[in-house]
C-alpha cells in the first residue's frame, strides 16, 4: 500500500484522546487516523439519513410516490 504523507493540526484535547485510544488499540496515532478516515469515507448510512428519507412523507411533495428516486437522492445529498 502506498501512503501519502500529510500534516494536520489537532486541538490538545483531541490529540491526547486520540493518542490514548491508539495506545489502547495497540496501533500508532497515524494508523488510528487512517482507520477513522476509512470508517468515515466508507461508512454505512447513518440513522439520520434514514430519518430524512422517512420524513419525505411530510414533505408536501405531490409526486413523492411517483418520483421517489429523485426525492430520496435529494434528501440523502442534503445530509
Amino acid at each position: 500500500m502506498s501512503l501519502k504523507r500529510t500534516q494536520i493540526y489537532l486541538e490538545p484535547e483531541q490529540h491526547r484522546l486520540l493518542k490514548r485510544e491508539a495506545a489502547a488499540k495497540g496501533v500508532s496515532l497515524a494508523e488510528l487516523l487512517r482507520q477513522l478516515a476509512k470508517d468515515h469515507l466508507y461508512k454505512e448510512p447513518h440513522r439520520e439519513d434514514f430519518a430524512r428519507i422517512v420524513a419525505l412523507g411530510k414533505s408536501g411533495a405531490a409526486d413523492a410516490s411517483e418520483d421517489h428516486d429523485r426525492h430520496i437522492g435529494e434528501a440523502v445529498s442534503r445530509g
